[in-house]
């Protein structure tokens, strides 16, 4: 009987690897989750997967972003609006130059977030990892701090 189990459950996992073999490639393009490559960054608070396009180049781009516990951004902008869907945990948001941790707002898994090209905004993870799917128009840049103002005369 374990025998049999065994030989069925050896059966599924194939037929698992083998289950968009039938689906033409011109139509639908399937990247199961252990084929999406996860680059980490520098200084080790996120991982980056790039989906779709290419973020430094014009046009279209999906990426997705893993949060570590306890990771954020400083106050910075970005050159083009970005939409952001929360695909996991509870991402915080917060705006203006002035960083404050106590004033982010907690956004939970499957809310949607616009953020507008230009404006000043920070965000991260707590006591959870999050991720986070972007998507927008290239090319775009490494979080940029905010610009200063020149002093009114």
């Amino acid at each position: 009987m374990r025998y049999a189990i065994a030989v069925l459950m050896f059966c599924g996992l194939v037929h698992a690897e083998d289950v968009y073999a039938s689906l033409d490639a011109k139509t639908i393009t399937v990247t199961p989750p252990k084929d999406i490559k996860w680059v980490d960054s520098a200084n080790g608070q996120t991982s980056t997967a790039v989906l779709y396009g290419d973020p430094s180049k014009p046009g279209y781009y999906i990426i997705q972003m893993k949060w570590r516990p306890g990771s954020g951004s400083r106050p910075h902008t970005h050159p083009n609006d970005r939409y952001v869907n929360v695909v996991s945990g509870t991402w915080w948001v917060g705006t203006g130059k002035d960083y404050n941790k106590d004033t982010m707002k907690p956004v939970p898994a499957g809310s949607f977030v616009v953020h507008t090209a230009g404006e000043v905004h920070y965000d991260g993870a707590k006591d959870e990892e999050v991720i986070v799917q972007i998507q927008g128009m290239g090319p775009t840049s490494a979080p940029r701090p905010p610009a200063k103002q020149a002093d009114a005369k």
